[in-house]
């Protein structure tokens, strides 16, 4: 190939002209407290707020780039991760015509990116270039390559050095529980995928539905059963080793017998959280009623029998629905003189405690 000069010049820096500023990316909770904080972001002066903090909290690599295990803190050092490795990549394999084009190409793509006049997918910025640039490297992961020499399918020797730079998977998956292809075999193919931060996406509709006959003379327990075990499995799993989470996609043909359950999934997992939400705060106003009723007592009484107050405050409880095996647990606490206020309040945020003990919420479902 030959590579047309646009914006760039030969010989000159390809970012001159360009100023870079320090900048702070942070993350906060609710309550103000910092979950992340990146102090002296190196970026183009030009760069909103959102795309520092894309670049810092998500494709900054975070250890391992030199000597000290440092990670990387300037936009410029992943420019050249990323355009000097698809050059390195491109002269390997004889895609440029001369040294002078291969230098363009690296030249205009910095100063593009720079400028984000393109921009990778999110794998590409996880990934490439980390074999290249820091010569980082990682035990393999089960992927393959097409080794253009001898045009078969080969195992990869390493996480990086032929990193998993794809965007989108689609993957098949058989009526099979444990063998290769099957239910189980998905999983650990999809966390492959979401550790280098791309997405998948499989048809289910080939898993026999709820109380269907197994070979061994059983029933199964549906496609739904298997379906939260995947959907725990990606929310656990932070793609491309930071702060997003797992793409993926669930998809299920209308015929299918658990049609209805699959579209209510969702709907039911939201009510749930927001069962839970005002639930909890049911339960943390009846425990805090039960120990002023206690602690007003002049003998710190914790039984009902002897005690008016404790004996209203329970039944104000159980009419608002609290279970009564938890308020048997808040009078063993008040006899061993516990007032701890522990009990944890829940919310409907997205990210919160709430929303983590449901499922179906780490899919696109379709």
């Amino acid at each position: 190939m030959k590579i047309s000069r646009h914006f760039t010049h030969a010989g000159q820096d390809p970012l001159k002209g360009i100023t870079f500023v320090p900048r702070t990316s942070r993350i906060t909770k609710l309550d103000g407290s910092v979950v992340f904080e990146a102090k002296d972001v190196m970026v183009p002066e030009s760069w909103s707020q959102v795309a520092v903090d894309i670049l810092a909290q998500k494709y900054f690599r975070r250890k391992g780039i030199d000597a000290n295990n440092g990670g990387e803190t300037d936009s410029r050092q992943v420019f050249h991760r990323l355009a000097g490795c698809w050059r390195h990549w491109g002269e390997t394999n004889g895609y440029f015509d001369t040294t002078e084009d291969a230098q363009a190409f690296y030249d205009e793509l910095t100063y593009m990116l720079a400028q984000q006049m393109c921009a990778p997918n999110s794998p590409q910025w996880f990934n490439t270039g980390l074999h290249y640039a820091y010569g980082i490297s990682g035990p393999a992961q089960g992927h393959k390559f097409v080794d253009a020499k001898t045009d078969t399918v080969v195992n990869s020797t390493s996480a990086y050095e032929r990193p998993q730079p794809h965007a989108c998977f689609i993957q098949s998956v058989s009526d099979d529980l444990v063998n290769e292809g099957g239910i189980m075999d998905l999983w650990t193919r999809e966390a492959r995928i979401f550790k280098y931060g791309s997405g998948t996406g499989s048809n289910f509709s080939r898993i026999r539905g709820a109380e269907e006959p197994l070979s061994g003379g059983g029933r199964s327990s549906g496609l739904m059963s298997f379906l939260a075990v995947g959907d725990k499995a990606a929310g656990a799993i932070k793609s491309g080793g930071t702060t997003r989470r797992a793409a993926k996609m669930v998809t299920l043909d209308l015929d299918h017998p658990d049609i209805e359950a699959f579209v209510d999934w969702k709907v039911t997992e939201e009510r749930k959280v927001a069962m839970i939400a005002a639930g909890s705060q049911l339960v943390r106003k009846a425990w805090d009623e039960m120990c002023k009723a206690v602690e007003s007592s002049t003998s710190k009484d914790a039984d009902p029998k002897t005690n008016e107050s404790l004996k209203k405050a329970m039944a104000r409880a159980k009419k608002d629905g609290v279970p009564g095996a938890f308020l048997s647990q808040c009078l063993s606490r008040l006899a061993e003189g516990d007032f701890d206020r522990d009990l944890k309040g829940y919310d409907t945020s997205w990210d919160g405690d709430a929303y983590y003990t449901v499922g179906g919420m780490n899919s696109n479902n379709s």
